[in-house]
């Protein structure tokens, strides 16, 4: 079923202990560790023009972290608790990056903040790790992070449900900005549509939250019996080439047979760069995301900024995001029919894509949010 446009919820006031003996230098502009600053996501929090007042450091490289990184900003240097113990900033803001720290080494960091009493901010993206199988490492991590923080954001109302009723504690919703360049969306969605109808499923590099075996056969049947439509299946090399270093040998044979058919275009490469994968998603239809389990996706706003339908699974908070198709799929069951009907619905009567005026000023209005809670926190 398509999911209408949620409205933001009002910021919530949270109130934990005062910050320490941190005082700030009197600078203009606040100057933050985003962790990681060169995340997409952290790069939209800033307003569409000029920084809003905030100096988001960039990212140390991880071989010398007196170095600015260019690209490579794994693992994050800043979560390191001697990094943090020196670094000259007003305040700390978790995003990104925290798969690879213990929870002790995440311990020694909400310690090394507290002495120099530097607050502490976490935006909760995911709940459950779509790298981890098993979820209880990131579920250790964020039992550190969520009761440590001085205030906790997350991107939909579902999300801070779960927040609240896992630690007691109260999120500030604040929605998921853009993800690709605005100007290049709208050049992009301006290009004249040709072919067929496409549907599209990317595997990627088969993360453990996807499962794509358990969507093919019904999207396959489902194109195949579509006038004038196409089932286009992309995937990385190292997941279906015959030497990948993670081959799905029974993913890669089903694709193969698919593909002989004539049941799906096939097309295996490396990662892509942003061009061609905006390039990509703008010649989509629809996108179909596959996973099991999961909170939220970069990739659903990706596809929004693009005008191209997004279908996901009800599992997670992917429908909270915007106006979506879901179909029934988590790890304990899949609904084909529910897949079948939002493929059929994306066909005659698709969401409306995102308005990108609207996307600017959303941008905006999430800037001056995170903006105005750090200053709260420093006051």
């Amino acid at each position: 079923m398509a999911r209408r446009e949620r409205v933001t919820a009002p910021l919530v006031s949270i109130t934990r202990e005062a910050p320490g003996p941190h005082v700030r230098s009197g600078r203009e502009r606040l100057r933050v560790a985003s962790v990681p600053s060169g995340h997409v996501y952290v790069r939209r929090l800033s307003p569409v023009a000029g920084d809003g007042g905030v100096e988001r450091l960039p990212d140390p490289d991880p071989d010398d972290a007196r170095r600015s990184a260019q690209q490579r900003w794994w693992p994050p240097v800043m979560l390191r608790p001697e990094w943090a113990a020196t670094a000259d900033i007003d305040v700390f803001h978790v995003q990104f990056g925290f798969d690879t720290c213990t929870p002790g080494s995440l311990r020694e960091l909400v310690d090394v903040l507290r002495g120099r009493g530097i607050p502490l901010v976490l935006t909760v993206h995911d709940l459950r790790n779509p790298h981890h199988r098993d979820r209880r490492e990131h579920d250790a991590q964020l039992d550190v992070l969520v009761p440590a923080a001085d205030a906790v954001l997350t991107l939909t109302p579902g999300a801070a449900a779960e927040v609240a009723r896992r630690w007691g504690v109260e999120a500030l919703v604040l929605p998921h900005p853009h993800v690709v360049d605005l100007d290049l969306a709208r050049r992009l969605r301006a290009r004249p549509r040709t072919g067929p109808w496409t549907v599209g499923l990317h595997v990627k590099s088969l993360r453990a939250s996807m499962d794509p075996l358990a969507v093919l056969p019904t999207l396959v049947e489902e194109v195949r019996a579509m006038p004038d439509a196409r089932l286009v299946v992309n995937g990385h090399r190292d997941v279906l080439d015959e030497d990948g270093a993670r081959r799905d040998p029974a993913l890669a044979s089903y694709l193969a047979d698919a593909e002989r058919s004539g049941d799906i275009e096939l097309r295996v490469h490396d990662y892509l760069s942003d061009e061609d994968l905006w390039d990509y998603l703008a010649g989509l239809d629809v996108s179909v995301l596959p996973y099991r389990f999961g909170t939220h996706s970069g990739w659903l706003e990706a596809c929004r900024d693009l005008g191209t339908t997004v279908v996901v699974p009800d599992c997670g908070y992917f429908a909270d995001q915007g106006p979506v198709l879901t179909y029934a799929m988590d790890e304990h069951r899949l609904g084909v029919p529910s897949l079948r009907t939002a493929l059929r619905t994306a066909r005659v009567a698709p969401p409306p894509p995102a308005d990108l005026d609207a996307r600017a000023a959303q941008r905006d209005e999430v800037a001056a949010a995170h903006l105005g809670l750090y200053r709260d926190l420093l006051a």
